[in-house]
């Protein structure tokens, strides 16, 4: 783990959004985190915040596509959001914040995006690409975790 690096005082949710909008069409590709090149749904988080601060935290260890589902007590993903982002109101996603899923019902936190509008995020979709989606019933009834990137400022509407 590195030390944190060098934060800018706000960064606006707008900012955000537009980092995030720059990964679109980047090929999936599991545990890669490169604009253009590939992404997962972590890499794509990770890169956003590379793309706001310049670095990551921390790297994480490396991980198989099931995870998560093999460690279910645990919670790899969220444990890492808690450490290096802001815990925001589950019921209130705001464009810009890192939504975080169980796409099991009951089971681990295995997928992020960050919301880009009212009812759209970005996420890395498995076997495709970095995509903009409906955050529609089925995800809204997966959703286990919002978070802000440090120093974002909310929405403005």
């Amino acid at each position: 783990m590195s030390a944190e690096p060098d934060r800018p005082d706000t960064v606006d949710a707008e900012i955000v959004v537009a980092a995030a909008r720059e990964w679109l069409g980047t090929p999936y590709l599991h545990q890669a985190s490169a604009r253009g090149a590939g992404a997962d749904c972590l890499g794509l988080v990770r890169g956003v915040y590379r793309d706001l601060f310049g670095a990551e935290p921390e790297a994480p260890p490396p991980y198989a596509p099931d995870f998560n589902e093999r460690r279910a007590a645990e919670e790899p993903l969220l444990s890492a959001a808690r450490r290096h982002l802001i815990e925001a109101p589950l019921a209130t996603p705001a464009p810009g914040d890192v939504l975080m899923f169980r796409i099991v019902r009951g089971g681990p936190v295995k997928h992020c995006g960050v919301m880009s509008g009212t009812d759209r995020f970005i996420h890395a979709y498995a076997g495709r690409r970095v995509i903009e989606s409906w955050l529609n019933r089925w995800w809204r009834g997966r959703l286990a975790g919002v978070f802000r990137y440090p120093g974002s400022a909310p929405w403005r509407s």
